[in-house]
């Protein structure tokens, strides 16, 4: 067998979580049942595990640094062609041979759980067959239904998606794409379980499912308060001292909004319904918030010589800073 330290990728210094980690995701890849039996995978997940075993045991990973055994946890020395039942140390069993040999039994605990025999990496055995399926045996040796794993998804929307509803492609985890009813009404952080989307199951076993964590992308000018929707309007001058309608931006198209005369920056006007349709609301749900329009007083973005020249001829007696003295 190879250096182990190859076989999982990781270098002699690597801690014990760096081993154990890279020993996951070899092992997830590489694990038989995923592979449908294929005898070069079997064989590979056979080199993992038996690097893994010497690597993962702090004891025989110092024998092997120290040169005491070799690759396969045999003493150095140690000829497996001398017969006399050979050397008993390996980890999935019993008898001679190196990594090739090696296979996984099982025993049953008092309680009626199911242990792995000399592996000392019992969490990360039982993590790794609980996902792929393949370790799990009854008392007659058949397989058990096992459920598939859930996905954990995020996906970030629009502010009109998530106000209106509508039908986003989302790609999985395992590369599959799947479309995704997206409730209206929806806020930032709010889950939707998608059932039976998830991993496949194993041995007859029921799907996964996908939680889908939605972010909502912000509004160039709405701002969310619940459902209601809050947004700054600029007003002219003109508008602001003599009133009158203006154009309104909303969720469901402009609408027409009368500006009191004489209107100041700051003062807000409402537009019912035109807020947020409430989550559920095109099942009978609550309805819709409101729209909160706050006026502000613009000018031109550019000198205007004709609004200049009024403004200097303009005699006025009121005082607009009278509150602040």
């Amino acid at each position: 067998m190879a250096n182990p330290y190859d076989i999982l990728g990781v270098s002699k210094n690597a801690s014990e979580a760096e081993i154990k980690k890279a020993f996951r995701q070899l092992a997830k890849k590489h694990h038989p049942d995923t592979k449908g039996g294929d005898k070069t995978a079997h064989k590979k997940f056979q080199e993992i595990s038996g690097a893994y075993d010497i690597l993962g045991d702090k004891e025989k990973r110092a024998k092997y640094d120290a040169g005491e055994i070799d690759e396969m946890g045999n003493p150095r020395g140690f000829d497996p062609r001398a017969g006399g039942g050979g050397f008993r140390g390996g980890p999935f069993g019993q008898g001679g041979g190196g990594a090739g040999d090696r296979d996984f039994h099982f025993s049953w605990s008092n309680n009626g759980e199911q242990q792995a025999e000399g592996f000392r990496a019992e969490d990360i055995f039982a993590d790794l067959l609980g996902g792929l399926g393949g370790g799990r045996r009854g008392r007659g040796g058949r397989h058990q239904p096992q459920r598939g794993d859930d996905y954990a998804v995020n996906v970030t929307v629009s502010f009109e998606e998530a106000a209106k509803g509508g039908t986003r492609r989302v790609t999985m985890p395992d590369g599959r794409e799947v479309d995704v009813r997206i409730p209206g009404g929806l806020t930032s952080g709010q889950s939707i379980r998608l059932r039976g989307q998830g991993g496949p199951g194993v041995n007859g076993g029921p799907s996964g499912d996908v939680m889908l964590q939605v972010n909502v992308a912000p509004h160039p000018f709405y701002v969310r308060d619940g459902n209601d929707l809050r947004m700054d309007l600029p007003i002219s001058l003109q508008e602001a001292v003599v009133g009158g309608k203006v154009e309104v931006p909303t969720l469901t198209g402009a609408v027409a909004l009368t500006v009191p005369a004489g209107s100041n920056t700051g003062a807000v006007l409402r537009l019912r319904g035109k807020g947020m349709p409430a989550h559920g609301s095109a099942t009978g749900g609550e309805p819709a918030g409101d729209l909160y329009v706050k006026l502000v007083v613009a000018l031109p973005d550019k000198p205007d010589a004709d609004l200049k020249a009024f403004a200097e001829k303009w005699s006025t007696k009121y005082d607009p800073r009278a509150k602040l003295k």
